[in-house]
């Protein structure tokens, strides 16, 4: 099973109503090279084996076209995905040094790439403000009006920063998503507005990088045109981060942290369905 159903809080014209939505899982995955690590890639669990091999093929570790190597399942995760392999190959066979070398590939997205291992970090962002969910859909639509490469070419992501108050500090764009977030974070942090930012929009989808990446700025709202993974809504709820997802046409899904957008949510909870599966996670 890739998939899994999560909580969510539906909101659209000021009103907000509990929804139950099927999301993609993601799940970090060490390989490691004759003992020695070589990359995480963030995935969808399921055919392990053919992403590191075609992994190997395409990065030109090990080229073989008819001997494959052993590649042997060494960890799994508390849900029993698979997130660590060793790869055994003869010494003779690898075609170049990969020892401490920056990796260009992940199945998810690229903004984990070159990593050998996943950090955990447990501190949570301390944020006392509520954002105005009618706000979000204005803070799209000034992105947008400034998507100038988008326009051009159609084939750039973007991302913005807000004030509290909806006020635009800058959009930024990229061919790739986590470029054009750490863009966005560049200019905060060269121009001393790290502090006043507390909303970060993107285009596509949210994964677990992401989410890292609004943390590591301290910023507690995060808003994303379409579908969040699994992990990503799994982090964000540790990291205080209030993730809205789905934000089109006036309508959006909160999905973790509802207390911080709404004051008065009458009870509705966020997060997984499985929850026993998660709380064993968490322990």
């Amino acid at each position: 099973m890739n998939t899994e159903p999560y909580k969510g809080l539906f909101y659209q014209n000021g009103h907000c109503s509990p929804v139950e939505d099927i999301l993609a899982i993601e799940v970090a995955l060490a390989i490691s090279i004759n003992g020695v690590p070589f990359t995480v890639t963030m995935q969808t669990p399921g055919n392990e084996l053919e992403l590191v091999r075609g992994l190997l093929f395409s990065e030109n570790i090990y080229r073989s076209l008819t001997d494959n190597p052993r590649i042997t399942v060494t960890g799994h995760n508390e849900a029993r995905f698979i997130n660590a392999v060793e790869v055994t190959i003869p010494p003779h066979l690898v075609l170049k040094d990969f020892a401490g070398t920056r990796n260009v590939i992940s199945a998810s997205s690229c903004g984990i790439c070159g990593k050998t291992s996943i950090e955990e970090e447990n501190e949570s962002l301390i944020n006392h403000e509520l954002l105005d969910p009618a706000l979000v859909n204005k803070m799209f639509e000034q992105v947008s009006s400034r998507q100038m490469a988008f326009q051009r070419s159609g084939g750039t992501h973007a991302a913005g920063a807000f004030t509290i108050e909806g006020e635009l500090l800058t959009v930024q764009e990229d061919i790739g998503r986590h470029n054009a977030v750490d863009k966005v974070i560049g200019y905060l942090v060269s121009h001393q507005l790290t502090g006043k930012a507390k909303c970060l929009t993107v285009s596509g989808r949210v994964s677990y990088e992401i989410i890292h990446k609004a943390k590591a700025a301290g910023i507690p709202f995060l808003a994303a045109v379409s579908a969040p993974s699994s992990l990503a809504v799994d982090e964000a709820e540790k990291a205080g981060i209030s993730l809205l997802a789905f934000c089109r046409n006036k309508k959006l899904t909160i999905y973790s942290k509802p207390g911080q957008v709404i004051n008065d949510h009458d009870g509705f909870v966020t997060g997984p369905v499985n929850h026993e599966r998660h709380v064993e996670k968490s322990q």
